[in-house]
């Protein structure tokens, strides 16, 4: 069935790519070093929330690779995705651009064939590219994409094993019909990191030596349903889940909104995790903590690779999570919401003699600046709608007259599918984040990251705060309409709705005090 994509200011007018000034280009490039282009390799990792790293600290979880890449490089700390959902998060990465301007909202529509992804100007600039992975926008289509000369991906959620054992759980859009390389169907043999890993591999020995290289690893884990490798299973079967989940008179406390408080009791809060009477944040989290790890070993396998081919020295290497995840955060599981825990991910970045080794980047970027900063690094043109920007100069410390960036705006619109989560906007970036929710007889929320990096006390109607909370209010609008934001996306209803509640649990949150008035002008 042909999709009707609606107008926008992204939509058309984006083929033109411009090839005058691209031979013999090279950014940044250390004295005395080649003129040639740098390689790039780039891992998605599915669900990685910013604290479950080693080097971020994590009491148990181990990932010395990724460590690895961190001390070799940049770990990046203060990296946002500006919408928490898997195929939102990733249109912005492959576009540069918000998801009210490439419309990809939820999983289950297509990415608008007009639109540009940031591979496209690569090949335009001579790369080879490939993709090995989730691709994961439109439902279960899983077709060789625009701007990828080598293509390996599986439909929807593909299947961590090919016989589905080790899970829980079916998700939906969870398909066991193998993988599509090249527009052929090939079946799925093992353990879904590992055999992606294996086919990024297999690309790289048989890629021209002679052209610079583009490769996009896109892996299924860590999503839900977790299920780690065999040889990591039961791994942190003894370890305890190192996140606080609060009360319910807790959330009340602290002033939450009553869509917080009532999620609690749903498919996507921790009284009835995706609607199982025995779900467990606990052991969830074990399995997700596990299952990070053969993500671990597949970036040890490319790194080791690059280093015993000679490619280490002229390859940057960018490692990032599509989206974070809650595991009882506001007593909330899965994502979509604007808090750190959802909207907050690991990105690591290494090139040898550009981006100095063990640099600890705190600059504020988003999802939509990796296209603009990787086409920077290559040499190639621009997008010419993005919406993010390349921070490419500032990581490698080179001049720049860019000024950091101050905030960045969070979306997420509300899906007939999950409908406890709401359409919410808010301001991210620095000290306090705002998040004002759209349609909904509900408050909104401001917080004090540096005094409550918990988000558990809400001070949107703190009198002492009220002149900030017009002030973000203003800059919320701001970074809408200069991003021509300001009107909600709407498609048509696909996919299974889960609107469940368990009747033994937290019942319906009430109306928050300030809302009742005996009169118009009474104080409240």
């Amino acid at each position: 069935m042909p999709v009707d994509f609606p107008p926008g200011r992204h939509l058309g007018g984006h083929l033109i790519v411009w090839l005058a000034g691209m031979i013999g280009v090279t950014l940044n490039l250390p004295a005395g070093a080649a003129e040639t282009p740098l390689n790039i390799v780039f891992v998605l990792c599915d669900d990685h929330r910013f604290d479950c790293l080693g080097v971020a600290g994590h009491p148990f979880l181990e990932t010395p690779h990724l460590d690895a890449l961190a001390a070799s490089g940049a770990r990046l700390t203060n990296a946002y995705v500006t919408t928490s959902l898997c195929s939102p998060s990733r249109a912005s990465i492959l576009t540069g651009q918000y998801a009210h301007n490439h419309r990809v909202v939820d999983n289950y529509h297509p990415v608008d064939p007009r639109l540009v992804f940031f591979p496209q100007h690569l090949q335009q600039a001579g790369y080879q590219t490939a993709f090995i992975g989730k691709w994961h926008m439109g439902g279960d289509i899983d077709d060789p994409q625009r701007g990828f000369d080598h293509w390996v991906a599986f439909k929807g959620q593909g299947t961590y094993w090919p016989d589905g054992h080790g899970t829980t759980r079916e998700v939906p859009q969870t398909t066991y019909d193998g993988l599509n390389v090249n527009g052929q169907r090939v079946p799925q043999r093992g353990y879904i990191t590992d055999e992606l890993t294996d086919y990024a591999l297999e690309w790289l020995q048989r890629r021209d030596r002679d052209r610079p290289f583009f490769l996009y690893v896109s892996h299924k884990g860590v999503h839900a349903d977790f299920v780690p490798a065999d040889r990591h299973r039961g791994r942190y079967d003894n370890q305890p889940l190192p996140i606080t989940i609060p009360t319910p008179d807790q959330m009340r406390e602290g002033k939450l909104p009553m869509w917080v408080r009532n999620q609690r009791n749903s498919r996507h809060g921790v009284e009835f995790g995706y609607n199982l009477a025995d779900f467990s944040p606990t052991v969830y989290y074990r399995r997700y903590c596990e299952s990070i790890l053969a993500v671990d070993d597949s970036v040890g396998r490319l790194n080791r690779y690059l280093n015993e081919t000679g490619l280490d020295d002229n390859t940057l290497v960018v490692y990032m999570g599509d989206n974070g995840f809650q595991f009882g955060d506001h007593g909330l599981i899965d994502k979509r919401t604007a808090y750190e825990a959802s909207a907050k991910v690991p990105l690591l970045m290494k090139a040898p003699g550009r981006v100095p080794a063990g640099e600890v980047f705190d600059q504020l970027v988003g999802n939509l600046d990796i296209a603009p900063t990787i086409l920077e690094a290559a040499g190639a043109p621009p997008l010419p709608n993005a919406d993010g920007r390349s921070f490419w100069k500032a990581l490698c410390r080179q001049p720049t007259d860019q000024a950091p960036r101050q905030h960045l705006l969070y979306e997420y619109y509300w899906e007939r599918n999950y409908p406890h989560t709401p359409t919410l906007h808010a301001v991210i970036g620095g000290r306090w984040k705002y998040i004002r929710c759209h349609g909904l007889w509900d408050r909104d929320e401001l917080y004090d990251l540096e005094n409550d990096p918990a988000e558990m006390h809400n001070l949107i109607h703190s009198a002492e705060h009220q002149e900030r909370v017009q002030q973000m209010n203003t800059l919320l609008w701001d970074l809408l309409q200069s991003s021509d934001g300001d009107e909600v996306p709407l498609l048509e209803d696909r996919g299974p709705v889960f609107p469940w509640r368990h009747p033994d649990h937290s019942g319906q949150a009430p109306f928050p005090q300030e809302f009742f008035r005996t009169s118009e002008h009474a104080d409240g």
